[in-house]
């Protein structure tokens, strides 16, 4: 069995000499996979509970907000120390390496028992928090208490997803998760309506399911199988470790928890027109989650050949990544997007067979189809700044999106055109982060040439 340092040096040449477009493919195909088994989880719940009814399929919309949070805090920690541990193995330091991959890994195991806990505590007070109707409260009450128990596995497990893609072993960790995502798809059905645990069966089902993915890709690191090891002797205590993981990983928390905020401020909004708005709303939500899993997995199949080459001080490589990303990435979300723009009542009815359901989902869903090819540009140029160090621009243009235009266009838009305006805001949103960040796209590169000169 190759040691950790062995598998560190086979790794670092590879992307720093590979053609960086078949580098960024080959990292992207299992990113996506894990990427859309992630919505996946989501998905077959949302499906298999909307057999239930209507504010059934609401109640997992709702919950579907914490469970963003707990992502958001397992990529923050996982994206975070995950750039770091890159650029150091670019750097041939392996002992920083090492430090940063396992204190990560115990740090988001301690906060996810935390976050566990303080879910127990304040169950109802956070359930109408996050927009539940008084008839969708007691289907997402039943939810959400299974759904806690596997939240410090969810949170690590996203940590350890992200360890895997940025030391370039992004083959393993869709093993772990497509493996819970498939035992997700099977249990589902089997805890809800052959055991009859109703709603509680698909929170039963995701849960375990996660506790599988989290003890696969856990082991990945005991077999070093990684460049960068997990061990308690490699923990640091100086709290320095610690602050320049949240540095690192703050923009992927905004990303991310930012999203999770706009996802019940949605709720809250659509929640005025009633439990089917909710369950429309809900179901684009879920969709676009499994789209943007594939804009968002080419992406990070970028980031390690970002990073590993930028810690090489290769700034051509890093430019030429850049562009191939960009590129790839639009031609394949505007042929996603035409697909789903015509398809897009059908797709909403195979979740909820309701007129009014689909009506909302289906007019939420084509507006948000329009921007789909900008998305590569809104992820890419946020992807780049973040995986070389550039924290602050990073959590900028991480804050738009589901931050600073889409919290005002919430509160605003539905206040003058009602229903439409909840369905449209998304889209709009898209279209300013988009924009936005081609100006830090331009600096970056004008930047890039001190590194090496080579760009």
């Amino acid at each position: 069995m190759k040691s950790s340092s062995a598998n560190s040096k086979n790794i670092v040449e590879k992307m720093t000499s590979e053609p960086v477009s078949r580098l960024i493919v080959t990292l992207a195909i299992p990113t996506i996979l894990s990427m859309m088994v992630t919505a996946i989880y989501s998905m077959a719940d949302t499906f298999f509970v909307s057999k239930l009814g209507t504010s059934a399929s609401g109640a997992v919309g709702v919950i579907f907000s914490l469970q963003a949070i707990v992502q958001a805090v397992g990529f923050t920690i996982g994206m975070g120390s995950g750039a770091i541990v890159s650029r150091a193995l670019g750097a041939k330091n392996q002992e920083k390496a090492d430090r940063y991959c396992s204190s990560a890994f115990f740090f988001i195991l301690s906060a996810g028992i935390l976050l566990a806990l303080f879910g127990f505590f304040f169950k109802d007070w956070i359930i109408v928090r996050l927009g539940a109707t008084p008839t969708i409260l007691p289907f997402a009450r039943s939810y959400m208490s299974w759904i806690l128990l596997g939240i410090p596995f969810m949170a690590s497990t996203f940590t350890l997803n992200n360890q895997l893609r940025f030391q370039g072993r992004a083959n393993l960790a869709v093993v772990g998760l497509a493996t819970g995502g498939i035992l997700n798809i099977f249990l589902d059905p089997l805890f809800i309506f052959v055991f009859n645990f109703g709603i509680s069966g698909a929170a039963i089902a995701t849960s375990l399911s996660q506790l599988t993915s989290f003890s696969i890709l856990l082991s990945m690191f005991l077999r070093k199988k990684t460049a960068a090891r997990i061990s308690p002797a490699c923990i640091s205590k100086s709290p320095r470790t610690y602050a320049a993981i949240l540095k690192n990983g703050f923009p992927s928390f905004c990303r991310q928890g930012l999203a999770s905020l706009s996802t019940i401020m949605l709720n809250v909004a659509a929640g005025a027109y009633g439990d089917a708005a909710v369950a429309g709303m809900s179901i684009t939500g879920r969709a676009f989650h499994f789209l943007m899993a594939i804009s968002i997995g080419i992406g990070q199949g970028f980031q390690p050949v970002c990073a590993m080459n930028y810690g090489a001080r290769l700034g051509k490589r890093v430019k030429e990544a850049f562009f191939f990303m960009i590129k790839f990435s639009a031609a394949v979300m505007m042929t996603l997007g035409v697909f789903v723009f015509i398809f897009a009542p059908e797709i909403i009815r195979l979740f909820r067979d309701d007129d009014m359901v689909v009506l909302v989902g289906a007019a939420a869903m084509r507006f948000q189809c329009l921007t789909l090819p900008f998305h590569s540009i809104m992820h890419g140029v946020n992807m780049t700044l973040q995986s070389s160090g550039q924290a602050k621009s990073a959590t900028f243009l991480s804050s738009l999106r589901q931050g600073i235009y889409f919290i005002p266009m919430i509160l605003i838009f539905p206040h003058f055109w009602g229903l439409p305006g909840v369905e449209v805001t998304q889209t709009a949103a898209d279209i300013l982060t988009s924009l936005t960040s081609i100006p830090f796209a331009v600096a970056f590169f004008k930047k890039l040439p001190i590194i090496d000169g080579k760009a």
